[in-house]
Formats: structure tokens, C-alpha cells, sequence
């Protein structure tokens, strides 16, 4: 595996064009923005909901395990402007097949909602991480209500 910081969601918010998702590992933060959709899973799993019915990611989960599946890990290795690339390793082994390891090219929004619920470890590749801003400091402005989001207006 790539030299990697080991990162948690820190911090879900919507915004009035989809959700912005603040990732850390204690020290400093990153933020990216994400569909709603996906920023509602995501919430979902974190705020420890249930739903009556599966949403597509825990639809995803449920397959993945009838197949003997899992997912091992989330990895955010690629940003190219605003845009964030990352992969999702998979284990597969069951009675037909002997243990593989799978990695697929997925959009970062769908690696966090598959995380959250895997409860499995979200990496971001060094380089990937050393090229971006550290958002604490927005974040803890805008947790003490001094500050939004960058070009997203709270309203009065």
C-alpha cells in the first residue's frame, strides 16, 4: 500500500448544492463536497438511523456478503481541481473462488458510505493529502458560528 494518512469523517454539511464532508486525522482536516444522496447515506449510517427499506449502499453491502465480500479499505489517492478520485479494496472468497482481493476505481463519496458502514479504516495517499489546504480552522469557525462554507450563503 501507498505511503497513507489514516483519516475519519469528521464533520457532514449540507449545503445548497449538495453536502460538504470534512475528512481528518486529528491534526488537520480536508474538505470535498459530495451529492446529497450520498451525504444522507452517510448520515444515515453515522447517526446510527435505520431505515424501513435498504438504501443503495446497504443494497451494495448486503450483495457484496452474499457473495462472501467485503470491504477492507477506502483509499482517496487522486485529485485533479475539485475533483477526488479513490479506490475501494474488496476481499472476496467463498466456496467457488479462493481469497482474492479486489480494488475498484469509485467515486470517494461511495468509498465513505461503504466505509461507514463496513466500519473499515479511509485512507488518503500522502501526496494527496500534503497537497491540501487544512479546513480545521473553517471548520472550527463555522462549528462556533463565526463562518459557513466557502461560496454558500446561511441566510439570515
Amino acid at each position: 500500500m501507498p505511503d497513507v494518512v489514516k483519516v475519519e469523517i469528521i464533520a457532514l454539511m449540507p449545503t445548497q448544492a449538495g453536502c460538504a464532508v470534512f475528512l481528518g486525522d486529528g491534526s488537520k482536516a480536508i474538505l470535498f463536497y459530495i451529492d446529497p444522496a450520498v451525504g444522507l447515506s452517510i448520515n444515515t449510517v453515522m447517526s446510527g438511523q435505520q431505515t424501513q427499506r435498504p438504501l443503495t449502499h446497504d443494497l451494495y453491502m448486503l450483495t457484496l456478503n452474499a457473495f462472501g465480500g467485503k470491504v477492507l479499505r477506502t483509499v482517496i489517492n487522486r485529485v485533479e481541481g475539485d475533483v477526488f478520485y479513490a479506490r475501494l479494496i474488496l476481499e472476496a472468497e467463498n466456496e467457488i473462488m479462493e481469497r482474492k482481493i479486489i480494488e475498484l476505481d469509485a467515486r470517494p463519496s461511495d468509498c465513505l458510505a461503504l466505509a461507514a458502514r463496513a466500519e473499515v479504516p479511509i485512507y488518503v495517499t500522502r501526496e494527496v493529502w500534503n497537497s491540501l489546504e487544512n479546513r480545521q480552522p473553517l471548520l472550527d469557525q463555522m462549528r462556533e458560528g463565526k463562518t459557513g462554507l466557502p461560496g454558500f450563503d446561511f441566510g439570515d
